[in-house]
């Protein structure tokens, strides 16, 4: 198993990729944390994964520095360390320039980027002690290319890829490798709101003619976060079909 007795803690784990990632993190041997400040998704995805022995859940709001602190904390508690932190945990309130307030800017800035800043933050300390960890971040192709509407969330996303760089410098000498995936169009709830012909769009833009499934940015991640990518570190994976070649 590629991931046996390792444990990972994944924010925004009660759906869509997140928990996907989990149930794939945990057939590969991981015990798992998941997270997401919705508690009721997190205990029902608990329950339909309760066959895997090692899977917890823990509320928490990624925008909230108590509640990142709190988690923590609890996941050492139970599981004594941590090894792989996923900072899946994502928000989109989309709107073209000139009809987005500043509270939306606001909101999606505090769970995309200070979410993972704050979270990386509070778990690198536990990592550098342990002289080893991965860390990966959910970029996005509109991080790199931009999207109409999206100013908000390429944003975030490009500021997550910035973050990824630095972090596999800064923390790289130290045994922590830092990576991020950046999907491109992924069916998941997110994704629901967009409009069909958007997607449709989208999917004949993609060379595959096809747009991505939650197992396919999870099966990326689960790479990265194996040895068969230790000499992996500061890279951004596109997983997007070839949507921006």
């Amino acid at each position: 198993m590629k991931l046996d007795g390792k444990v990972a803690l994944i924010t925004g784990g009660a759906n869509g990729i997140g928990k996907i990632t989990a149930q794939k993190f945990l057939e590969e041997g991981a015990k798992v944390v998941i997270s997401d400040y919705n508690a009721e998704a997190g205990e029902a995805t608990v329950q339909e994964l309760q066959k895997f022995a090692s899977i917890t859940f823990i509320q928490a709001d990624v925008s909230n520095t108590d509640q990142i602190k709190a988690m923590v904390q609890q996941t050492l508690e139970q599981y004594g360390n941590i090894d792989i932190l996923v900072n899946n945990a994502g928000i989109t309130i989309d709107g073209l320039l000139t009809k987005m307030d500043e509270d939306s800017w606001e909101k999606v800035i505090s769970v995309n980027l200070s979410g993972v800043f704050k979270c990386t933050k509070e778990v690198v300390s536990v990592m550098l002690e342990q002289g080893s960890g991965v860390i990966l971040n959910a970029s996005s192709v509109v991080g790199i290319h931009g999207n109409i509407g999206q100013t908000n969330y390429a944003a975030t996303k490009a500021g997550v890829i910035g973050l990824t760089k630095s972090w596999a410098k800064e923390f790289g000498p130290k045994g922590i490798r830092v990576n991020a995936v950046a999907p491109g169009f992924i069916v998941t709830d997110m994704t629901a709101k967009v409009p069909q012909k958007i997607l449709d769009m989208m999917e004949s833009k993609t060379p595959l003619r096809k747009l991505g499934r939650p197992e396919d940015i999870a099966a990326a991640y689960l790479f990265l976060a194996s040895k068969d990518a230790s000499f992996i570190n500061g890279t951004i994976l596109s997983v997007d079909g070839g949507l921006v070649i």
